[in-house]
């Protein structure tokens, strides 16, 4: 999973975005073409992420290529066009509730939040280890990093504290969310590609293996565990998709800015896994500490090693920002749906700033449950894959409900307006489906496989925990679904019924 930002937030994008007066007095923002790539490049680049995919060396670039054209290019295209046909609030929730009901409906965006939520406490590993790498010397760092005592006590009160700042409101999580993207995602990331260039041009040695394979072997299904990770790493363009009905002309500006974006994001996760793969040796790859050593690592090469404990913590930073706003952003959603009836009114109370408080309190308590993970395996790191690869499952069923609505809906609304619409009919619809369908079915399976890279315990307690964690978590929906009373509407809700046209 990747950084994430919200529809609000201020960013510098914003100078690309000019107000247009359409017949009535309300003015709409127009999105330029460029500007709308920014938004999409910003929702899914992430560091963190880097040192699992250097682990294959070359053949990473594979499965980043792979990945975007089977996973993000369908995702981004069929969301697009469920954004402009169903404007209206309520985002997964709607387009899956006006093809299945809002049974189904409130399944997708539970998935959606559920997954984020799983996703938290890996990235807050991260962030503890990027907070150990700005002492001295590397071995105390790396000792520090591996404490499982150490990492839960970070873990636990970076997002709580994070969760009390969003009470705030979102202007606070945005404001957070865009210092920390900028100087804690996108400067480091530039720097790490940067210095790798020159480590290279000036002679240093180069610890990637150029002889490994562009394809990966197939015969050896757990060693492609960890690129089902790459999945979630592209996970979120939906999210933007949002937007269509803003750009100044939908059906060729979005394809092309999807385009662009696709090959940006791709670029920039190659050069970065190489650049981490550069210095750092695969048998040595640790999930969680193999960026800032890569980054102490470079800097080390030219006299500068101190450099390394700041990077460290601009990481920190930038994870910060990045979990500022998935902390108050998806909550949200959850608010809007459950204000028109899915959940109890004791979750639908918010604060004078209109943020859900009891809500991120339950997040907040399933962040901490999840902790237990860290006390069962072996290992930070292997409780780290853990989550990653169940928060993988959890987004991926969303996914597939999407994209099978989106084909329903063709046949159920075939007269819809569609400000954006994919090229080539119900053909175009079907294989653009299709093969989405493919890919996040492919990973869903790869990512109940005991990694060969990690050492995650007993493969039986590892396969065990995902399959019942994975049931529960697919189940609870339904559950609170099920015993939803009409009564648990909200009298301000303005949620608006399904089937509009």
């Amino acid at each position: 999973m990747t950084n994430k930002t919200p529809k609000n937030k201020p960013t510098a994008q914003g100078d690309a975005i000019t107000p247009t007066k359409p017949a009535t007095s309300k003015k709409v923002a127009t999105i330029g073409l460029m500007a709308f790539v920014v938004m999409n490049i910003t929702t899914i680049v992430s560091l963190r992420g880097l040192p699992a995919m250097a682990e294959y060396g070359l053949t990473s670039i594979f499965y980043y290529v792979f990945a975007a054209l089977v996973f993000l290019v369908p995702v981004a295209l069929v969301a697009a066009e469920l954004a402009s046909a169903y404007p209206q609030q309520g985002g997964v929730f709607r387009w899956v509730g006006e093809a299945f009901g809002p049974r189904w409906g409130f399944a997708a965006i539970y998935y959606q939040w559920q997954a984020i939520v799983i996703y938290f406490p890996t990235v807050l590993v991260f962030a503890a280890a990027a907070l150990a790498y700005i002492w001295w010397p590397q071995s105390f760092d790396q000792a520090l990093a591996e404490n499982k005592i150490y990492t839960i006590v970070v873990l636990l009160v970076v997002y709580w504290a994070v969760t009390f700042i969003s009470f705030r409101g979102i202007g606070a999580s945005a404001r957070l969310s865009f210092f920390g993207g900028m100087f804690g995602t996108i400067v480091p990331g530039a720097i790490l590609i940067l210095l790798a260039i020159v480590y290279v041009a000036t002679g240093n040695p180069v610890q990637l293996d150029l002889q490994t394979s562009f394809l990966p072997d197939f015969s050896h299904v757990k060693n492609m565990v960890l690129a089902a990770s790459v999945f979630l790493f592209f996970a979120g363009m939906e999210m933007q998709a949002v937007h269509v009905k803003e750009l100044k002309n939908p059906s060729r500006d979005y394809p092309l800015s999807v385009l662009i974006a696709t090959i940006a994001v791709v670029a920039l996760f190659i050069a970065g896994t190489l650049a981490v793969g550069t210095v750092v040796n695969t048998a040595d790859i640790s999930l969680n500490q193999s960026l800032l050593i890569a980054y102490r690592s470079l800097w080390s090469a030219f006299g500068v090693p101190w450099l390394g404990n700041i990077m460290a913590a601009m990481v920190a930073f930038g994870v910060l920002g990045q979990v500022s706003v998935i902390v108050a952003g998806p909550s949200t959603g959850i608010l809007a749906v459950g204000k028109s009836g899915y959940l109890p009114p004791s979750l639908q109370k918010t604060n004078k700033n209109g943020v859900p408080v009891i809500i991120l309190l339950v997040q907040g308590g399933v962040v901490t449950l999840l902790c237990i993970a860290f006390t069962i395996l072996p290992s930070v790191q292997s409780a780290q894959q853990l989550l990653s690869q169940m928060a993988t499952i959890i987004y991926l069923l969303m996914y597939l409900i999407m994209f099978v609505a989106a084909i329903r809906l063709r046949y159920t609304q075939p007269n819809k307006v569609r400000p954006f619409k994919i090229p080539g009919g119900m053909v175009g619809m079907w294989s653009i489906s299709i093969v989405g369908l493919s890919g996040a079915l492919l990973a869903t399976a790869f990512s109940f496989i005991p990694p060969a890279q990690i050492s995650t315990g007993s493969p039986i307690t590892y396969i065990l925990i995902l399959c019942i964690g994975t049931a529960c978590f697919a189940l609870m929906p339904f559950l609170i679904y099920h015993f939803h009373k009409p009564s648990w509407k909200a009298t301000d809700s303005d949620f608006e019924p399904f089937g509009l046209p």
